[in-house]
This record gives structure tokens, C-alpha cells and sequence, in this order.
């Protein structure tokens, strides 16, 4: 197709295996063989918008920028899939072998066309390498105090997990778990949270059954298409809301790419507000965006965000324009590496635990949790969110029912519907959810989406703030239970 529509030249990864965040470095730093370089990208993955008859594959435009199409392009495109009568196809190509790296010469309708399969890792393992300091990971990895382990989840990043960790950082061939990518994704479902990684958290100390066998210090896993991400230490998880904070926290110390300083820093609107801590406290620039990666987008294209991360388990930087699993977890690699480097030779390493811990003391700590209610009939869901709306019209009365149910329950000092101005290109997202924030920085949050003929979905979080250092260290459900009483 792109041949016989006048496109002169494809890139693609060799054996078809390009991760959603590295299709992005590909786009902003890759230069052909020819000095050419990518005005754009289709990316071709059971993550995005799943379609097909089983919901298994889907379909997504990248633009020049490396970052989502944003939605004037996507209603364009839709708006042209109405009109068209004919599509051409040039039938005569020979096939490609895309297991070879190398440029293949064909004469097209439009006259030449070259593919060229390239390197799937090499422009990414170079980004990587100019962020990160892979030397002091090395050190790390290679202690014998620290270990390490990686579930791909038989996705994508397990054509980037060998290159990096093992050939360049040193890690142990037996680190890597599930890293040969599979179409069927190993007959599991590949979504990087304590549900669906199980042989991870098994081998982590989270599971339902104690091992005999010592956790490793680190894990993480990857979701299909590699740009989400999640970090667990021995016998701990940590949530996505408190990794970006972290991260965000120590980036400037941790990681040379940053060392200059943030330009600012981003959630989405559902993320719990731990990062608006952070930002506050080092006197950074702070945005608040509604959910879709293209928002972050728009704010690291204009200098003003260095550092975002959402809710679902996705994390990233300026240095691409998509969520980026494996930055994430080298970001970890390296936070760990340089609160270390002292004493890789002493009694006692610093955690993952410890580090969580040490910045809820300093930072309070954000109890959170989300529960979603599917396939709820849509016109009731529409009907229950315009209740909502309705009730945030008097903060007394909600208050007053609150104290009658829960008097350890803070007051609810301000409610909305979230609507969220673009301050790049003035475009205004609305009804992007309800929110009921507290006086002690607590928040509950409720979104709606889909209203197909299926149904809809509701999502609920519950956040509670806590910045007494000696109650951060309280079980989840007993520090929510307040507010999820009063549901």
C-alpha cells in the first residue's frame, strides 16, 4: 500500500519487532542510509485501539514528533475513512525477508522503492546509554549482593531485555524471564501489574504461597508493546503514582541526563498526587493533564516538562514522546546504583523498600487504589455522573454528610469536573472527570469510559494523604478504609 501511494522508501524493524518506545526514538533520531528521516510511524500491536474480529490488533499513527497523532489528526482520518470508494495496492512486490538487515531495491508504480529492516535495538540502546550511566548500573548488577530479574511477559522488550541488560549492563542470563517475544503472548495476558505477572511475583515474595528461595532486590515487568512498566522490590511493590515521584525526586543526583535540573513535571488527572509533592517542594514547574499520553506530548515539545507518568502503570521523559518501560526501569537501576555506589562493598545495600520509604518520610505518602465498574448500563452511568456533578453544587451539604458517617473523614474544600486547557495550543479538553479533593490532601476521583452499546466503565480512586512519617507505614486498606466507607 505505501508503495503504490507514492512513498518512496519504509523502515522497518528487523523480524517486524519494534517496541511502541522505540518507534519513537526512531522517528526523532534515526537517520537512514540514505540521510533520510521519518515523518511519522504505523505502529501495529494487540495494545492500541484492539480490533480485528478476536480485539487482538490494532492500529496507531505516530507523528513526526515521535509522540500519538493528536485528535484533529485522528478525526481527519476518521473523517476520510467516510469517503473513501478505492484503495490501491501494488501486487507485484516480491516478498521482503525481514529477518535480514539490509535495503531491498524494487521499482515501483511511482517509480523506485526501498525497504530497509534494520537494527531493532541498536538507535534505542544508544539513546538509552546517552541518558543513563550504564558503567555505575554495571557495578550495581554486578555485586553479589544485588540481584536482579526481568519479566517481558513474552512481549516486545524481550527483544531489547537481552541487549541491555545482559550485553551491556551484565546482568545474569537467568534475570531474564519470558523474553522471547510469542504472537500469542505465552497464552498469558501481558499487563505488567500483581494480577497478570505472576511468575514474577512469585519469584519476587508477593505471592500468595512463601518460597524458600530469597527474592531477588529488583524486578519489573513489561507490558506487550514494552511502554509500560512495573517495579517491585524484595517482598514490595511500589505503586506507578509513587514511582514517578520518586524518580522525579532523585532524577537530578540519579541519572546525567537530567543533571542540569527539570524543566517541570506531569501526572494524569486519576494519578494520585504524589508528584504534585515533589514538584512543590523543589519549586517545580507542575502540570495536571487528562488521560492520553499526547497531553505530555504537547508540554515536552514546548520545553516545559521533563519527567510524567500516569496511573496505568506508564512512566517516561522528554527524550521520546511515548511511555518508555524500559527508561523506567533503568531509571530505578539507577537511583538504586547511585545510592549505593558508597557501599557495594559494605554490610547491607539500600532497597527498593528503603528508598520508598525514606521518601514517604520526607514527602508523605499517597494510600491509593482504583476500582473499576464494567459493562454498567450507559445510560445509568451518564446519570450517576450527572448526580455527581449535581451534588458538587453544595460543599456544605456533602460535608455535613460526610461528618454523619465518618467524623475522621476530612472536609471536602473543593469539587469539580476536571476540565484541562492546553497551555501550549489552547485546546480544552472537558469532562475529563469528577473530583472531590479534601482539606488534608485526600481526593476521590471518578471517570467514565466508553458508553458503546455494551456498556460503559466507571472508574473510581481513592486516595488518602498521609504526612505524619509515623503513619505512612500503615497496611493500604486500613488507612482507605475511611473514605471507602463513605462510598
Amino acid at each position: 500500500m505505501s508503495a503504490a501511494n507514492g512513498v518512496r522508501r519504509v523502515w522497518v524493524g528487523q523480524n517486524g519487532l519494534l517496541s511502541t518506545p522505540a518507534v519513537s526514538a526512531v522517528i526523532r533520531e534515526r537517520v537512514g542510509v540514505d540521510g533520510s528521516k521519518a515523518t511519522g510511524a504505523f505502529i501495529l500491536t494487540a495494545s492500541h485501539n484492539p480490533g480485528g474480529p478476536h480485539e487482538d490488533f490494532g492500529i496507531k499513527y505516530n507523528m513526526e514528533n515521535g509522540g500519538p497523532a493528536p485528535e484533529a489528526i485522528t478525526d481527519k482520518i476518521f473523517e476520510n475513512t467516510k469517503t473513501i470508494t478505492e484503495y490501491l495496492i501494488a501486487e507485484d512486490l516480491p516478498n521482503i525477508d525481514i529477518s535480514t538487515i539490509g535495503v531491498a531495491n524494487f521499482s515501483g508504480p511511482e517509480g523506485q522503492f526501498d525497504v530497509e529492516v534494520f537494527d531493532s535495538a541498536s538507535d534505542y540502546v544508544k539513546l538509552m546509554k546517552s541518558i543513563f550511566d550504564f558503567e555505575l548500573i554495571r557495578k550495581l548488577l554486578s555485586s553479589s549482593k544485588f540481584t536482579f530479574c526481568y519479566d517481558a511477559l513474552h512481549g516486545v522488550a524481550g527483544a531489547y531485555a537481552h541487549r541491555i541488560f545482559v550485553e551491556e549492563l551484565g546482568a545474569q542470563e537467568s534475570s531474564l524471564l519470558n523474553c522471547v517475544p510469542k504472537e500469542d503472548f505465552g497464552g498469558g495476558h501481558p499487563d505488567p501489574n500483581l494480577t497478570y505477572a505472576k511468575e514474577l511475583v512469585a519469584r519476587m515474595g508477593l505471592g500468595k504461597s512463601d518460597s524458600a528461595v530469597d527474592p531477588p532486590e529488583f524486578g519489573a515487568a513489561a507490558d506487550g508493546d514494552a511502554d509500560r512498566n512495573m517495579i517491585l522490590g524484595k517482598r514490595f511493590f511500589v505503586t506507578p503514582s509513587d514511582s514517578v515521584a520518586i524518580i522525579a525526586a532523585n532524577a537530578v543526583n540519579a541519572i546525567p541526563y537530567f543533571s542540569s535540573g527539570l524543566k517541570g513535571v506531569a501526572r494524569s488527572m486519576p494519578t494520585s498526587a504524589a508528584l504534585d509533592v515533589v514538584a512543590k517542594n523543589l519549586n517545580l514547574k507542575f502540570f495536571e493533564v487528562p488521560t492520553g499520553w499526547k497531553f505530555f506530548g504537547n508540554l515536552m515539545d514546548a520545553g516545559l516538562c521533563s519527567i510524567c507518568g500516569e496511573e496505568s502503570f506508564g512512566t517516561g521523559s522528554d527524550h521520546i514522546r511515548e511511555k518508555d518501560g524500559i527508561w523506567a526501569v533503568l531509571a530505578w537501576l539507577s537511583i538504586l546504583a547511585f545510592k549505593n555506589k558508597e557501599n557495594l562493598n559494605g554490610d547491607k545495600l539500600v532497597t527498593v523498600e528503603d528508598i520508598v520509604r525514606q521518601h514517604w518520610a520526607i514527602y508523605g505518602r499517597h494510600y491509593y487504589t482504583r476500582y473499576d465498574y464494567e459493562n454498567v448500563d450507559a445510560g445509568a452511568a451518564k446519570d450517576l455522573m450527572a448526580y455527581l456533578v449535581k451534588l458538587q453544587s453544595s460543599l456544605d451539604e456533602i460535608n455535613s454528610s460526610l461528618k454523619g458517617a465518618r467524623s475522621d473523614v476530612s472536609n471536602v474544600v473543593k469539587a469539580d469536573e476536571f476540565e484541562y486547557k492546553d497551555p501550549v495550543d489552547g485546546s480544552v479538553s472537558k469532562h475529563q472527570g469528577i473530583r472531590f479533593l479534601f482539606e488534608d490532601g485526600s481526593r476521590l476521583v471518578f471517570r467514565l469510559s466508553g458508553t458503546g452499546s455494551e456498556g460503559a466503565t466507571i472508574r473510581l480512586y481513592i486516595e488518602q494523604y498521609e504526612k505524619d512519617s509515623s503513619k505512612t507505614g500503615r497496611d493500604s486498606q486500613e488507612a482507605l478504609a475511611p473514605l471507602v466507607s463513605i462510598l
